[in-house]
């Protein structure tokens, strides 16, 4: 039977049940990790770019649960611009016991005008990923001796969980205008199993999501004669996966080159009473890079002991200004998607 030495990842692991249950991180700037949401977004803001995400959640907690992710996307220069290929690298780290899920997946968007007013873009995504537990912060009951000194190494085996490897596939929609969208994805769809021992499903991640921007100011012009953005966009997302749901409602602030904002997080789980979370975010654009972070506050007891989350996400991105205008001039452009950039 084996005994852990730290109490707290175990309890870390029990509580957290988007990692103990092998569910997916939920990002608390999902507009910067668009990718990891759906597939459809690839290349539907920008001719390319990539963003590096970092969360640290609980960080009061030894053993806490880390995501590293880059996520890039490249709009094919074609007539039409109706293709764009994506890439989504990200690492899972949780608790003393070293349990880490590596995924690497590939994206696929199409987009098409459906008037000059309304766009859709339809997505597909297959991922590889690998999941394993490592041993060296674990302790078992022969290593210890009566009055509880730790004596050397222990006779266990440890060889009879090797990793793990699965495929997984997802699908996604948006349907957008100027000032609207819609996001529908489906991920995991295969549900790939993720046992070492016993079946273990991945279970499916289903999520909707979409938003309204109300200009204030609206962009005009380039250069000396710009007029900056500003604006406001309430936000609403529902996702479920493997009995748990989570519903949110925002709202964002745009004030060219910064951004403001707050979500409110429900979460429910069959094994733990309803928690609620306040996300606060801010971000700056300076030219083609922008800084994103973000912090989790707890409204629920539970929540507010685990001790939030930080995040942290860094984009560069690139469009031409002087094509689009070119392009919108032919009447070729696409409708400009309304959706935050953090």
């Amino acid at each position: 039977m084996w005994v852990v030495s730290l109490a707290m990842p175990v309890l870390l692991l029990l509580l957290a049940a988007p990692a103990a249950r092998a569910q997916d991180v939920y990002f608390s700037q999902p507009f910067a990790n668009r990718q990891a949401d759906n597939p459809a977004w690839v290349g539907l803001l920008d001719d390319y770019g990539a963003t590096l995400s970092f969360r640290n959640q609980f960080p009061q907690l030894a053993g806490t649960f880390i995501t590293s992710q880059l996520a890039a996307d490249w709009r094919l220069p074609q007539r039409g611009l109706h293709q764009a290929l994506g890439v989504l690298v990200s690492q899972d780290r949780a608790g003393a016991a070293g349990y880490t899920r590596f995924s690497a997946t590939a994206q696929y968007a199409y987009h098409t005008r459906l008037s000059r007013t309304v766009a859709l873009s339809g997505g597909a995504q297959v991922g590889y990923g690998r999941q394993r537990v490592g041993y060296n912060n674990l302790t078992f009951g022969d290593q210890y001796a009566a009055d509880g000194t730790l004596l050397g190494p222990s006779a266990e085996s440890l060889s009879g969980l090797p990793p793990v490897n699965y495929l997984s596939v997802g699908l996604g929609a948006v349907l957008y205008a100027e000032q609207a969208w819609l996001s529908v994805s489906g991920q995991h769809l295969n549900q790939p199993n993720l046992g070492f021992r016993a079946q273990a499903g991945l279970p499916r991640r289903l999520s909707v999501s979409g938003g309204y921007k109300l200009f204030v100011r609206r962009p005009t012009g380039f250069g000396a004669g710009e007029v900056r953005e500003i604006s406001v966009v309430p936000t609403a997302t529902y996702a479920r996966q493997g009995g748990s749901g989570r519903s949110e409602a925002g709202i964002c602030l745009l004030a060219d080159p910064i951004t403001l904002g707050a979500t409110y997080r429900n979460l429910t789980s069959p094994d733990l009473a309803t928690q609620h979370v306040l996300a606060l975010t801010a971000g700056v654009a300076y030219g083609d890079l922008r800084l994103g972070y973000a912090y989790d506050v707890g409204l629920s007891a539970l929540a507010a002991e685990l001790g939030g989350a930080h995040e942290i996400t860094v984009t560069v991105r690139a469009f031409d200004k002087l094509e689009s205008a070119y392009r919108r001039l032919k009447r070729r452009n696409y409708p400009t998607n309304p959706c935050p950039k953090f």
